[in-house]
């Protein structure tokens, strides 16, 4: 997959959250994660994060949204129930993407929505676990940005390559 993500959190305070979401982050091979004024230490995630994620991915730690940065040509993407939002299912990702998660209890703050380069919602009837919705964010990323096997028109696996075989000068087909 060509480009690149990072996806992190504004003012978590729940360890076990934060700490699943930098784990599924590590497994849907981002390029770093973040925190910004997190309520706790996200270095000390030993229990959820079973795949010691900040030791394999930069772990950026930011003590203020004014002390936030990204690289340069990044967007951010806040993820959010707000009415203005894209819906997730018709949002195209950017090649160079740091998405952005709010506090259990609350909104990602006036201030960082305003940085928002594009504000995207999970279509669901009511908010879901921070460590869900990275997980969905990172999957509707990877299946519409990575390069996959078209789905079948029926139920069940992948299309099968009917492409044609070339063997001497015969073209065989494998229908």
């Amino acid at each position: 997959m060509r480009g690149y993500f990072g996806i992190g959190v504004e003012r978590i305070s729940k360890p076990m959250n934060v700490g699943n979401l930098f784990r599924s982050a590590h497994a849907f091979g981002a390029d770093f994660v973040f925190a910004i004024a997190p309520a706790v230490d996200v270095t000390a995630l030993h229990k959820s994060d079973t795949s010691q994620t900040s030791r394999h991915v930069p772990l950026h730690h930011f003590d203020t949204l004014d002390g936030f940065r990204l690289p340069h040509g990044c967007e951010l993407v806040g993820v959010e129930l707000m009415d203005d939002a894209v819906d997730l299912p018709s949002f195209t990702h950017p090649v160079r993407a740091a998405y952005v998660l709010g506090p259990e209890r609350g909104s990602l703050s006036p201030e960082l929505v305003e940085r928002c380069d594009h504000v995207v919602k999970i279509p669901t009837k009511f908010c879901v676990n921070v460590g869900v919705a990275g997980a969905i964010l990172m999957y509707d990323r990877m299946i519409t940005r990575g390069r996959h096997a078209p789905r079948p028109p029926t139920a069940g696996g992948p299309v099968e390559d009917l492409a044609p075989h070339v063997h001497g000068n015969q073209v065989f087909r494998c229908d």
